[in-house]
């Protein structure tokens, strides 16, 4: 990846939307010049989509948790049937497969603490897999995309 790459990259990260003609202006080059690298880029699988951000709170969800899971016994079967069973669960927006203390890190978000609640002890300890589980309410959640620079092969 050369630094037109990353300038591109840099330009769709701020609003993938952007028309070709548009990010090629922004970077300074022609536009089938950008057209073809943005081709390539998303060839190699540097590029996987776009995403819409939603407000959470605005479509009902504005209750979100990080929860740390140890899965029990630790086997890759174990862990694959929770994998897949938290990645289904509509309440889940994130999913971390981690090495440390716990296994798994599941961010949610849910209408209220009631649902919260309900969530983690009617559902998730249900699980004949989790043998653990810690939950921790999300106060605030900034994000930002990843700087790429051309330097960061």
């Amino acid at each position: 990846m050369d630094e037109l790459d990353a300038a591109i990259l840099r330009e769709l990260q701020s609003d993938a939307r952007r028309t070709n003609r548009d990010v090629a202006a922004a970077v300074g080059v022609a536009p089938s010049t950008a057209l073809e690298r943005t081709r390539a880029l998303r060839d190699r699988g540097v590029i996987r989509g776009a995403t819409l951000d939603v407000d959470l709170a605005a479509v009902g969800r504005p209750v979100q948790a990080l929860i740390a899971i140890r899965v029990r016994p630790p086997s890759r079967r174990a862990i694959e049937a929770f994998r897949d069973w938290a990645q289904a669960q509509p309440e889940t927006i994130g999913l971390f497969v981690v090495s440390g203390a716990e296994d798994f890190l599941v961010h949610v978000a849910l209408a209220d603490n009631q649902a919260l609640y309900a969530f983690v002890v009617d559902r998730l300890t249900q699980r004949p897999e989790v043998g653990d589980v810690r939950t921790s309410v999300v106060y605030e959640h900034l994000r930002r995309p990843p700087r790429i620079t051309a330097t960061d092969d």
